[in-house]
């Protein structure tokens, strides 16, 4: 990962084999900006501009909001991946009263670390990029106070340091949901959570098929049952002393998703790898919280199984029986995830969580509510649902609450069980999934959950925002800032 460093030093003094400067649109003036060479060339400011006389890059920029700082830092990135240089600095100048320089600053730094992101595994001749190093100038620190000025500069340090935990964790997602199905099984997702937790305060629990079947988890069973890849719960935990508060994770962890019996369209298989990036993000997120040491316990379930084909499949029309002890009629095979979530949530309720959060890539409805960029927040709480949203959107990553409501619930009701595993409408799909997660959360704890649909956002076949090809790494941004905050509010 590119190396992001900051410096007392002017912009000026910075040595470096390249110079990237921020201009939005053509008003931008500083001295560092050859007007007249703009000039000459009509620049826009639409696209990267190199100035091979001044060693400069232009790099456009649409505001000084966090937002286009953070995507100007990856597109500084990309841009630089076709040049031979191997570090590039730049200095923040224009400020204004609404946009804290600090949090521009860091979020362009973050930009930077992931925008470089490819997954390049398995290519045969790798293009990598010659950039190693980008160096901050913190020049517009200055103030009458050297004291005041020293302090800010150390701040903001540790703030980058903190900026490094979380894009290595985004990372850290965005491999494992890359790899492919025949690598990244439940074993090796369970291998990967046991080599995490060396050297870290994470501690690590797997419980294998025979222990499922100890803990009656008949939903989550009956999916991985046609598959030759043994199901894996991964659960790893972080236990500070005093926490001031509980929290469990869930991810949904399948590692590949044919749609079993109720077999998916060949087109609709591929990028199934990515249907394990719920349980990817939860491994992202314990992986910060250890190194952030947040003064919460936090706990993270990852269910992980293929839903696969084969003789001893379970089947539509099937009746299975959960771990909260509920009947599930089976409509559709491919509504698998759903399954396994509901045993793993009822396992995380065992551990008395203060919040209760689930991550998976549930719906394809979801998508088709709310575009490709944003993750769908639900749940029972209104007060937890407003505060994860905020935290959310704080981290970059977007997402919109969709309503659970009484009538929905009734699509999912079941003739011959508690509850149908599919809606008898194709309408609100992304909900009636939630609520159907609802139906195995106890009373004490439908107040304490929520659920994130990351089924848009999660794997990227067009390039935006400050996420290349792949796996996007969703979920680990938001949820890492929402328990940020939910320790600063417990201090």
């Amino acid at each position: 990962m590119l190396k992001v460093s900051a410096h007392k030093e002017s912009f000026a003094q910075l040595k470096a084999d390249v110079a990237v400067v921020l201009i939005i649109k053509k008003k931008t003036k500083h001295k560092w900006i050859d007007q007249e060479f703009l000039r000459a060339l009509d620049y826009q400011a639409k696209s990267p501009l190199y100035h091979q006389q001044a060693k400069t890059l232009y790099i456009p920029l649409e505001s000084l909001d966090v937002d286009s700082m953070r995507e100007a830092g990856a597109t500084t990135i990309k841009a630089l991946k076709s040049y031979p240089f191997k570090s590039a600095k730049i200095g923040f100048y224009a400020q204004d009263s609404k946009h804290n320089s600090d949090a521009t600053m860091l979020a362009y730094a973050l930009g930077a670390m992931l925008g470089g992101y490819s997954f390049d595994k398995f290519l045969s001749k790798k293009q990598p990029s010659a950039l190693r190093e980008m160096l901050i100038s913190l020049e517009s620190y200055t103030t009458d106070s050297a004291s005041a000025t020293k302090e800010r500069a150390q701040h903001f340090s540790k703030q980058l340091d903190e900026m490094k935990i979380i894009a290595h964790s985004v990372n850290i997602a965005r491999d494992l949901v890359n790899t492919p199905p025949q690598i990244a099984t439940p074993k090796y997702l369970a291998s990967y959570a046991q080599e995490l937790v060396k050297d870290t305060a994470l501690s690590c629990k797997i419980l294998k098929k025979q222990e499922l079947k100890k803990q009656k988890m008949g939903a989550y069973l009956a999916v991985a049952k046609a598959s030759s890849k043994s199901p894996r719960l991964i659960h790893l935990s972080y236990k500070p002393k005093n926490p001031k508060k509980k929290v469990v994770l869930v991810g949904k962890g399948l590692t590949y998703d044919s749609g079993g019996l109720s077999l998916k369209p060949s087109d609709y298989m591929v990028t199934m790898k990515a249907d394990k990036s719920g349980g990817c993000a939860v491994l992202g997120i314990m992986n910060a919280v250890a190194k952030l040491e947040l003064d919460i316990e936090i706990h993270g379930i990852i269910g992980a199984c293929e839903n696969m084909i084969g003789g001893n499949a379970y089947k539509p029309d099937d009746v299975l029986i959960s771990r909260e002890g509920k009947s599930i009629e089976i409509g559709n095979t491919d509504a698998e995830g759903r399954l396994v979530l509901a045993d793993c949530l009822s396992y995380a309720q065992d551990l008395e969580p203060d919040v209760l959060i689930d991550f998976a890539t549930l719906t394809g409805a979801c998508v088709v509510g709310l575009g490709e960029y944003t993750s769908g927040v639900m749940g029972y709480n209104q007060k937890l649902q407003l505060d994860f949203t905020q935290s959310a959107l704080d981290s970059g990553e977007l997402v919109a609450i969709l309503p659970f409501n009484r009538h929905i619930k009734k699509l999912i009701e079941s003739k011959i069980a508690d509850v149908s595993n599919v809606s008898s409408s194709r309408y609100g799909g992304a909900i009636s999934a939630g609520m159907f997660l609802g139906e195995f959360i106890r009373e004490s704890y439908k107040d304490k959950w929520l659920h994130i649909d990351i089924a848009g956002p999660a794997f990227v076949t067009k390039e935006w925002d400050i996420n290349p090809y792949g796996a996007s790494g969703a979920g680990v941004r938001m949820g890492i800032q929402f328990l940020s905050d939910l320790s600063q509010r417990n201090k």
